[in-house]
């Protein structure tokens, strides 16, 4: 692994964000403008010598559940979604690329045309050689979130920590701040109390993944500049999701 620079808490880390935080203010699909906002985001992180990898929902483009919810068959519209995502990561990709790093796509399902098939040794290389990954389609099966599928690769990839970029929230709360104005943010909190409470950070079954391998989860605002940065430097507004 890296030796990263003396002002960085972690080495190596993986960022996940949301198909909707790349809306913009659209209420569909991609906002290249903000895309690249995220891009340079995650260039002043990996300047600082941290290793990145990404997983990117799909919500912005088509939501599996929602398709499900309207009588599309479950397994078809999960896989729909998990192509929505590899949109997402191609777009990052050349947004990422734009600004000279280098960056692979790498795919849960086959498609060699657009993207590496994963190879987990492979994909650990690519962060070694200051590459920055893009975990694309989830887990490749159906009936698990890209929360799943971000947990478990950043178990895979060694990671020290999950980075979970909300857009509008700059951690978590007991209740929906947007609704309550006495929503109180929590510094830390523990896997358990997320899964009792049900608080809407993950997943119930990416929070026990990253429970049972002692991953902890960092809860920040992605729409405030420099966070993502900030928070590696051991600064900023943030909720740590930790035992």
């Amino acid at each position: 692994m890296s030796d990263a620079t003396p002002q960085t808490t972690y080495d190596r880390v993986l960022l996940k964000v949301s198909g909707e935080a790349l809306m913009g203010d659209q209420g569909f699909g991609l906002h290249p403008p903000t895309v690249e906002r995220v891009a340079r985001e995650i260039k002043a992180v990996h300047d600082m010598g941290v290793e990145v990898c990404m997983v990117i929902g799909g919500g912005n483009i088509f939501r599996g559940l929602q398709g499900s919810a309207q009588g599309m068959e479950r397994t078809t519209a999960d896989y729909m979604g998990m192509l929505a995502t590899v949109m997402n990561a191609l777009a990052m990709q050349g947004a990422l690329e734009a600004l000279g790093i280098h960056t692979r796509v790498i795919s849960a399902i086959t498609m060699n045309e657009v993207a590496e098939p994963y190879i987990r040794r492979r994909a650990v290389r690519h962060l070694e050689k200051k590459r920055v990954c893009i975990f694309a389609a989830g887990t490749g099966n159906p009936y698990f979130t890209t929360d799943t599928a971000c947990a478990l690769r950043a178990n895979e990839m060694s990671c020290q920590a999950i980075f979970m970029g909300k857009n509008g929230v700059d951690g978590i709360y007991d209740k929906d701040p947007a609704l309550h104005a006495d929503a109180v943010r929590y510094d830390e909190v523990s896997y358990d109390d997320v899964l009792a409470k049900r608080l809407k950070v993950m997943d119930a079954s990416a929070i026990a993944l990253a429970r049972d391998n002692n991953l902890p989860i960092i809860v920040f605002g992605l729409d405030e500049p420099g966070g993502f940065k900030g928070i590696l430097a051991g600064e900023g507004t943030y909720t740590i999701v930790k035992d």
